[in-house]
């Protein structure tokens, strides 16, 4: 009997588990969701865990805000070893004995606080000439890559035990976990590589919040429905605007209005008598559509035919 897949609009925080990629976990959320339409907010390794939004059908559009969001991870580095990967999927390609004091470690985890230069691995989905360089690298090529700035914004240290150091990190997107391992080791002066990493934080959504595979299966479908969140929490702190039938009709049709709104330029959730209806831009006293639901336009149509069947 073939699956009947039905429209969803919101975010599902989900837990992904170990030795799952992302896409898979994707896949098996929407199968389990039936859902239409499913996009998630980031990649994350198979030997990562931890927090993937799952967005659904109209989520999919507003995506960028979580993508372009700053990160949060628990990360677990082994010293004394350097491997192919940077983390314990690839081959050991070093060894170095480990002599490190508190004192040293503070110092140097010091040096990777603001903004840092990082050079993105070979094993990465980072694209060359539309291909990830991860397939490069299995044919045995390596290609020239250029130092990209990132910035950490906290980096703090939860334990430092012989061999292994145990970091909490808040990151801007693009940063590399594996390289902040690798390179914190290079700078003690012992290598190092990353066995463990948990993304715990998307700017404000928290793993605290997410939800297992377990725990999704063991529910009814009513149950799980209710662990969606609105569109809107993908975007709590924009201003919001409220704006008239006529006013989202002429938006759907691309034009821009003139309001005096007194909110600073810049987006703003846009609503109408039926609730969240997009995101806008401000400029001036200038308002341009940036994204609107698919079916904004159809709404405000009915809307000003209701209003204009009145008047009559």
């Amino acid at each position: 009997m073939a699956r009947t897949y039905r429209s969803l609009n919101g975010v599902l925080l989900f837990d992904k588990p170990l030795e799952l990629s992302s896409n898979d976990a994707l896949q098996k959320v929407r199968r389990q969701f039936q859902a239409e339409k499913a996009g998630h907010t980031g990649t994350l390794d198979p030997l990562a865990t931890g927090l993937l939004p799952i967005c659904f059908g109209e989520a999919t559009k507003f995506s960028n805000a979580l993508l372009d969001a700053d990160k949060t991870y628990r990360a677990l580095l082994h010293l004394g070893q350097t491997t192919t990967t940077g983390d314990a999927e690839g081959e050991i390609t070093a060894e170095h004995p480990v002599d490190v004091k508190q004192s040293e470690v503070d110092t140097v985890l010091a040096k990777f606080h603001g903004e840092i230069q990082q050079l993105p691995p070979m094993h990465s989905a980072l694209k060359h000439q539309g291909k990830p360089l991860y397939e490069y690298i299995r044919k045995g090529e390596t290609i020239e890559r250029e130092l990209r700035s990132v910035v950490v914004h906290d980096l703090i240290l939860n334990s430092f035990s012989g061999k292994q150091m145990d970091i909490t990190v808040r990151c801007s997107k693009g940063t590399y976990i594996r390289t902040l391992a690798e390179d914190i080791g290079a700078a003690l002066g012992c290598g190092a590589h990353l066995i463990g990493l948990r993304r715990t934080a998307i700017a404000h959504f928290d793993l605290g919040n997410a939800y297992t595979w377990q725990q999704l299966e063991a529910m009814a479908e009513a149950e799980r429905d209710a662990c969606i969140l609105p569109l809107e929490s993908m975007m709590p702190d924009m201003p919001m605007l409220q704006l008239d039938a006529v006013q989202i009709k002429r938006l759907a049709q691309g034009q821009r209005l003139g309001l005096d709104t007194g909110l600073p330029d810049g987006k703003v959730r846009l609503h109408g008598p039926q609730g969240f209806i997009g995101v806008g831009m401000l400029q001036g006293c200038r308002l341009a559509p940036e994204r609107l639901l698919s079916d904004v336009a159809k709404q405000a149509a009915l809307v000003v035919s209701e209003i204009n069947i009145g008047v009559e």
